[in-house]
C-alpha cells in the first residue's frame, strides 16, 4: 500500500468527523448545488465575518473570542466524554478498521500496542485464509474486550 493511499484514507476519515467548526461563531458560507462552498462564497463570508468585528467596539470582540474559546472547548468535552462512553467512534477506530480490510495482523498489533496470542492467532488465520483473519481483526477492534 502506497502512503499516497493511507493519506487520502486519513483525510477521508478526517473530513467525515465530527467538525469543530461548528461551535466557532464564523458564519457558514452558502453552498452551491454540489453542496460545497466556493472560493467566492468562502471569501464572501469571511468578509463579513470581517466587518462584523470592525464594527465592534474591543470589548464586545473579547467578550465575543471569550464566547468562541469557550464553546470549542465544551463541544472538546463533550466529544471527549461521547469517545469514553463509545457514543463515537474515534478516528484511531475508523483507520484500523480500514488497515484491517487489507492487512489484518497489522491492524491486531496496532490495536494491542504488543505482539501477543490474539496477533498470532489473526496471523495464522490470516495465512489460512483471508476472510477468518479479516472477521478475527474486527471482533478484537471492534470488541470490546480490553487489551492483553
Amino acid at each position: 500500500m502506497r502512503f499516497s493511499t493511507l493519506f487520502l484514507m486519513l483525510a477521508l476519515v478526517l473530513s467525515t468527523a465530527a467538525p469543530i467548526s461548528a461551535a466557532i461563531g464564523v458564519p457558514a458560507p452558502a453552498a452551491t448545488e454540489a453542496g460545497t462552498p466556493t472560493e467566492a462564497d468562502v471569501a464572501a463570508a469571511l468578509a463579513e465575518h470581517k466587518a462584523t468585528l470592525a464594527a465592534m467596539t474591543a470589548k464586545e470582540r473579547r467578550a465575543f473570542k471569550k464566547e468562541q474559546k469557550r464553546s470549542v472547548k465544551q463541544v472538546l468535552k463533550q466529544y471527549k466524554k461521547d469517545l469514553k462512553s463509545g457514543a463515537a467512534a474515534s478516528t484511531n477506530t475508523i483507520l484500523l478498521v480500514i488497515l484491517a480490510l487489507f492487512i489484518p495482523p497489522l491492524a491486531v498489533f496496532l490495536h494491542q500496542g504488543e505482539i501477543n496470542g490474539k496477533f498470532w492467532l489473526n496471523l495464522i488465520l490470516t495465512l489460512l485464509l483471508f476472510l477468518p483473519g479479516l472477521i478475527h481483526a474486527l471482533i478484537v477492534i471492534l470488541g470490546g474486550a480490553k487489551k492483553k
